[in-house]
């Protein structure tokens, strides 16, 4: 039996994985018996300064192999003791609907130590931790201190419903050059200089650059794609008025000269209006203009619907991650931007469609009494 008890204990310090508490409780009970790896036993003092446990802890293992048997020496006895639940259904109810509620006056927004005070406030229970707090929370997967911006669509509403479908069914024309749908947007940009050189990569190093910088003003970016093609023109302004409006409007036509009529979808701006023409140009000139497109503007606070904006992000994200601080490095750059994206025809694969509106959207469609 004591060979059995001893090939035991070797197999748990020699191999395998075990937990920290049961290695600790072998090494004791192999410390205080002769063996292999000592020729005498070794005092509690000895066991004590070697394994830095306490002088009780031996003696409580010594005690639970002498009365309870080598099992419960190396893992211990399990606890029996039963907690009351403090946490019913009816309280995580309150916790719940206090999270998703408005944080007290003086704050903005709830915090674990807040839940639980709060709650204790009114009365729902006489004491709780915040840490059972967090674990209702994450029950439930609520983070009441998140916030999320996010474009809140409006309630059932015809006018919006009828510019997204008329959107939408322009997007589903097969190509024409005679007829090409071309979509626009527009985006301003800071100017930021550096106040200090960057400090280029290295082996293992990234990039390193300082926290403050110098601005430089900010400019305005013009954007029209056509997503059939992969084409696109891109213009940097000084501002974002009706004249400047009006004057890419007119590169855009310059751009599609065999074109009879071109379609162009854009965002429903205060300058973005036929009036914009006429005050630019004579009005000869000005209907010129306005004969050779059909305008189609998206639903207001529903931008997504327009195509240039994912090429606008596109733009952001491979040429404008950075910091530019001048005007002609910005022009040059958007440039060969441009002309990268332009030699490939990168295309947009547009693939949402009015079936698709009528199901996923059904609830912004007014409802119809028969």
């Amino acid at each position: 039996m004591i060979n059995i008890w001893l090939r035991t204990i070797d197999s748990i310090v020699s191999k395998g994985k075990h937990k920290s508490q049961t290695y600790q409780n072998a090494l004791i009970l192999l410390n205080c018996d002769e063996g292999k790896y000592q020729k005498e036993k070794h005092t509690n003092e000895t066991i004590s300064s070697v394994l830095n446990v306490s002088m009780r802890k031996i003696d409580r293992v010594k005690k639970r192999f002498v009365e309870d048997g080598l099992d419960l020496a190396l893992h211990g006895k399990e606890n029996e003791r039963i907690y009351e639940k403090k946490i019913d259904g009816d309280l995580e109810a309150h916790i719940i609907a206090l999270s998703c509620s408005d944080p007290p006056h003086g704050h903005s927004q709830w915090s674990l130590r807040l839940l639980a005070d709060k709650v204790v406030e009114l009365e729902y229970i006489d004491s709780i931790s915040y840490e059972s707090i967090r674990r209702v929370l994450k029950k439930n997967e609520l983070k009441p201190w998140k916030k999320v911006g996010w474009v809140i669509p409006p309630k059932q509403n015809s006018s919006f419903v009828a510019q997204m479908e008329m959107v939408l069914y322009v997007y589903k024309r097969a190509y024409s050059a005679l007829f090409p749908v071309v979509c626009m947007d527009e985006s301003p940009k800071q100017l930021i200089s550096e106040t200090r050189n960057r400090i280029p990569a290295s082996f293992g190093k990234p990039e390193k650059y300082d926290y403050e910088y110098r601005r430089e003003g900010v400019c305005n970016i013009f954007i029209a794609c056509e997503p059939l093609t992969g084409k696109r023109i891109v213009e940097v302004t000084e501002r974002k008025t009706k004249r400047d409006w009006a004057q890419f409007i007119e590169k855009v036509a310059a751009k599609y000269k065999s074109a009879k009529r071109i379609t162009l979808i854009m965002d429903n701006y205060d300058t973005h209006t036929p009036g914009s023409f006429y005050e630019i140009f004579h009005p000869e000139k000005a209907k010129q203009l306005l004969d050779r497109f059909e305008l189609i503007f998206t639903p207001k606070h529903e931008s997504w619907l327009n195509m240039a904006e994912i090429e606008l992000n596109v733009l952001n994200k491979q040429c404008l991650n950075r910091r530019i601080g001048d005007k002609k490095v910005l022009i040059d750059e958007i440039k060969a931007w441009e002309a990268y994206r332009n030699e490939r025809c990168s295309k947009i694969n547009w693939q949402f469609t009015t079936s698709d509106a009528r199901v996923k959207l059904k609830r912004f469609y007014p409802t119809i009494e028969v």
